[in-house]
């Protein structure tokens, strides 16, 4: 039964690292696959919009007979309750769980597994979480009406200051008076590939969501903004949150909002996370970088690519920024017969010498009107996970994310809202859209280059 145990498991996280749901992401550390961590995205238009909420998931040997053990990690060190069913101390309150009562047909089977579990934890984040409690899930009242208002204003809060500020500010290490020191684990890394780095050492922290939560906080980095916007007129910065009818002394989400702070704090993470791709620059270029495999492999998959183009009748070319193989400028040149036809965009990729543990930051340096690029130049585009290391893929996904004709709508891509409101709005709004594409395609010839 062991046995089957493990590969149960390791099947269903395999799964679940190659899936497309851009809300969900696994991991686990060395080759204990019975202790796992998990990544929830929060959904679209609710309180726990684009929040990363983490849960450690424990499998006990008679798994799948019998459900794994889950708590919540994001809780502010034990003291915010984000949900009715989320407690501050980490539990989790799912029938499928056996930690809450329910009806007949909703307690565990071994038909049920890891992405299961984390897809009922994502539907506990919806739009009014205060109809989670039992007892006030028909609950309507003028006292409730003013409840729900008030819970899902400070469940917006704190997802942004906790499970975003907090999180980030952490990995870039940024103090409380906005300092920024260089992060720890920059020394935790032989930049040599070649050696197997004992990152195995239980006492190394072991954050395996950190690079994604990077780049998906540059994704989402105009909503944050435009959440905070939106919030600064609906309350007031020390203002002291509600307390919910259903919220205890020690399992409650106390404190008062403060969203200028917030926004301040937001914009230095975005600064920070700048910095440290120009940093990955200089890195590259430092003489202990010179002969490290990470620098070999990138110089020769330039290479391998620049001479595919040669090849080709695509007109796309790459090069390095100063003879830096940790620094592409990639041309793209767009489809002919679409929005893009007579566009010429340069694209930057900066690479960290920890490639490709850490993937790389791409900005648009021509300015792009797209549903899939930030007002930053950040795009939004989907890597092959079992082929992070390769570049050519990385580019191909790029170009792919801007001439899909017909994408499947969602809502996880939003990283340019205006842009992102017209694609996905009327017929007449869709038009505006074509429009200012074909305005940035147009200007892009004018641009330097």
């Amino acid at each position: 039964m062991a046995d089957q145990s493990i590969i149960r498991i390791t099947k269903e996280i395999g799964e679940l690292q190659k899936s497309s749901d851009l809300s969900l992401a696994v991991a686990f550390r060395d080759r204990d696959v019975r202790n796992v961590k998990a990544l929830i995205i929060g959904p679209h238009e609710t309180p726990y919009e684009f929040g990363f909420f983490e849960f450690s998931v424990k499998f006990n040997k008679d798994y799948p007979r019998k459900s794994p053990a889950v708590t919540g990690t994001t809780t502010n060190s034990g003291r915010c309750r984000f949900n009715p069913n989320i407690y501050a101390s980490g539990k989790v309150c799912l029938s499928i769980l056996g930690t809450w009562r329910g009806e007949r047909g909703e307690e565990w089977s071994a038909a049920q597994g890891l992405e299961s579990i984390l897809l009922s934890i994502q539907s506990l984040m919806s739009t009014n979480p205060y109809e989670n409690e039992p007892g006030f899930e028909d609950a309507n009242q003028a006292h409730d009406k003013r409840n729900q208002k008030d819970y899902v204003a400070k469940i917006r809060h704190e997802t942004l200051r906790i499970s975003i500020i907090q999180r980030l500010e952490d990995y870039l290490g940024i103090s409380m008076n906005g300092t920024v020191t260089p992060a720890a684990e920059r020394e935790l890394y032989d930049l040599d590939m070649d050696d197997d780095l004992e990152m195995e050492d239980s006492t190394v922290p072991w954050e395996p969501f950190k690079d994604l939560c990077k780049r998906r906080f540059l994704w989402y980095y105009d909503s944050y903004l435009e959440t905070i916007k939106k919030a600064k007129e609906e309350v007031k910065d020390g203002q002291p949150f509600a307390r919910m009818p259903f919220e205890g002394t020690s399992n409650t989400m106390d404190g008062k909002f403060n969203y200028t702070e917030l926004e301040q704090r937001i914009r230095k993470i975005k600064d920070a996370l700048d910095a440290e791709a120009d940093r990955w620059a200089a890195e590259g270029v430092s003489p202990k970088m010179k002969d490290a495999t990470v620098a070999v492999n990138l110089a020769r998959q330039f290479e391998q690519i620049k001479e595919s183009y040669k090849r080709s009748d695509v007109p796309h070319c790459v090069e390095l920024v100063d003879g830096n193989p940790f620094v592409w400028n990639f041309t793209y040149f767009g489809r002919p017969m679409t929005n893009l036809d007579g566009g010429m965009f340069r694209i930057k990729l900066n690479f960290s010498p920890r490639f490709p543990e850490e993937q790389p930051r791409v900005k648009f340096l021509t300015s792009m009107f797209h549903h899939r690029i930030a007002a930053d130049g950040t795009p939004c585009y989907f890597p092959n996970p079992s082929r992070r290391e390769d570049v050519k893929q990385h580019i191909d996904a790029i170009i792919e994310a801007l001439e899909e004709e017909q994408p499947p709508y969602d809502p996880r891509t939003l990283v340019h809202p205006e842009a992102h409101k017209l694609y996905w709005g009327t017929p007449d709004e869709r038009k505006v859209y074509n429009r200012q594409l074909r305005r940035s395609v147009q200007r892009s010839m004018e641009e330097d280059f």
